[in-house]
């Protein structure tokens, strides 16, 4: 697995940070106030959840006077949906190499 794909990992593994971003992916663009309305954490808390989930490249910020407006980036779910396929085909191919067997063994 790779560095990128352990961060994207870890990043979701907190449900908190799992929250915010299907929120943001589901509302769009929020700012910090806003995303700490519904958290029940404190803003400096939402914003170092914020922080790791843009070091997974999972989120962008935008900058407005003295907002900042976070958003999800299209194409940060990428690492874990290549992951996922990699597996996929690994299990398909177990399952396709069992189910040989076991028709070799019932001949």
């Amino acid at each position: 697995m790779s560095a990128t794909q352990d961060l994207l990992f870890k990043s979701l593994s907190d449900p908190t940070r799992r929250a915010m971003f299907e929120r943001l992916c589901r509302q769009g663009e929020l700012t910090v106030s806003e995303l700490t309305e519904q958290t029940g954490i404190s803003q400096p808390g939402v914003s170092k959840h914020l922080g790791v989930l843009k070091s997974a490249g999972l989120i962008r910020a935008r900058h407005e006077g003295r907002q900042t407006h976070y958003s999800p980036k299209l194409d940060g779910l990428s690492p874990l949906m290549d992951w996922t396929s990699q597996m996929v085909g690994f299990w398909q191919s177990r399952f396709d190499r069992l189910e040989d067997l076991l028709q070799r063994m019932d001949q």
